[in-house]
């Protein structure tokens, strides 16, 4: 289903349409990989869109995220409530633990159900949203992090890859 028919992106104030979208993972070598696309982001001012920790990644490094997607678990308070807009990824069948923790902090978020990592979710809305380029930073790159990750559901990255493909750069 992901390969064929893609995801339904929820309605978003985030204009991807036309534009690079940076998405920005907590993952391998995430600090050099934003160091070395500052000359990148000068020149493109792309969106930034943080997966879950990747939002304190940004703020690390002196950017602010333009919105978070994920399921909320591995992302501090203070950058949860920066601004940037809120996505929740839910399981297929609509349950979505991040959800109590942005009632909790009183934030609005949207919700967008899929089965797949939020990693993945993230390239699929950017692409569904009419992104240009899509430069993934800190990413599961090579089959070694793909192992090394080494957890359920890492198929579908491999089909998110093949459904966003030739808008897809890898950072490093």
């Amino acid at each position: 289903e992901l390969l064929t028919r893609g995801l339904d992106p929820p309605e978003m104030d985030t204009d991807m349409n036309g534009r690079h979208v940076l998405v920005v993972v907590r993952g391998y070598h995430y600090r050099e990989d934003l160091a070395a696309l500052r000359p990148y982001i000068r020149e493109y001012k792309p969106v930034m869109v943080a997966v879950d920790g990747g939002a304190d990644a940004l703020i690390e490094a002196g950017y602010q995220p333009d919105a978070i997607l994920g399921d909320m678990d591995s992302v501090s308070d203070e950058a949860l409530c920066c601004g940037a807009e809120l996505v929740v990824h839910a399981y297929p069948d609509g349950r979505a633990p991040g959800r109590d923790r942005l009632d909790g902090l009183g934030l609005p978020y949207k919700v967008v159900p899929a089965p797949a990592t939020s990693e993945d979710v993230a390239m699929l809305v950017a692409a569904e949203k009419g992104a240009e380029l899509i430069v993934m930073v800190g990413s599961h790159f090579n089959l070694m992090e793909f192992l090394d990750n080494n957890r359920k559901g890492m198929s579908s990255t491999f089909l998110t890859r093949l459904r966003v493909g030739e808008i897809l750069v890898d950072a490093k």
